[in-house]
């Protein structure tokens, strides 16, 4: 009987799953803080401006994480994390912050678009801003709002991703480093069905 063939051809690789992205109740969200607290840090190292200062402290931003379970539970915080599919490591996170306004239940501001260092440049951060935006829909949400510094990727992102942009404020916000920055603010309308 003659020996099998060999192949000469490299194996390929499996494909990776995509990372899956979960919306988190409060329970979830207590559960998750600790990673969550971790991810804000490591994007604060990386020069992030997300509300905080360098040198970040994951206990305060995990304490930070803790203190949105209040609005997960009442349902004016809708909060999505995503995870290796492989691995269950956190990778990223986004959030909509619904207003609670009676003439405001239409519009929502989408906040804390964070993505690990490690997973950047895969097209996480567009992944979570789709789904985010898909999901408002079915909230009933048709028009997002956002802020962002100007002149970071995250802008480029945005406009990429078909938000108009309302105009910049200059020395709105501190880096990291706590040098004031101008931040740029976007607006997004979305289809909704019979709207």
């Amino acid at each position: 009987m003659p020996a099998p063939e060999l192949s000469t051809e490299p194996a390929v690789p499996a494909a990776a799953a995509p990372p899956a992205v979960a919306r988190l109740g409060a329970g979830e969200l207590a559960a998750a803080a600790g990673e969550l607290g971790e991810l804000l840090a490591d994007a604060v190292a990386g020069g992030s401006s997300v509300g905080f200062l360098a040198p970040p402290d994951a206990g305060e931003a995990a304490a930070w994480w803790r203190g949105l379970a209040a609005g997960v539970t009442d349902g004016s915080i809708v909060l999505w994390a995503a995870r290796d599919a492989a691995t269950g490591r956190l990778l990223g996170t986004v959030q909509l912050r619904l207003s609670t306004m009676p003439n405001g239940r239409h519009r929502a501001e989408l906040a804390k678009l964070v993505v690990h260092s490690a997973a950047r440049g895969r097209g996480l951060g567009r992944t979570l801003l789709a789904h985010a935006e898909h999901e408002a829909v079915g909230l009933g949400i048709g028009l997002l709002l956002l802020d962002t510094e100007t002149g970071s990727p995250a802008e480029r992102l945005y406009e990429a991703a078909g938000w108009t942009r309302l105009g910049t404020v200059p020395r709105y916000a501190a880096d990291p480093a706590g040098v004031l920055r101008s931040t740029t603010f976007f607006h997004k309308s979305l289809s909704l069905p019979n709207g």
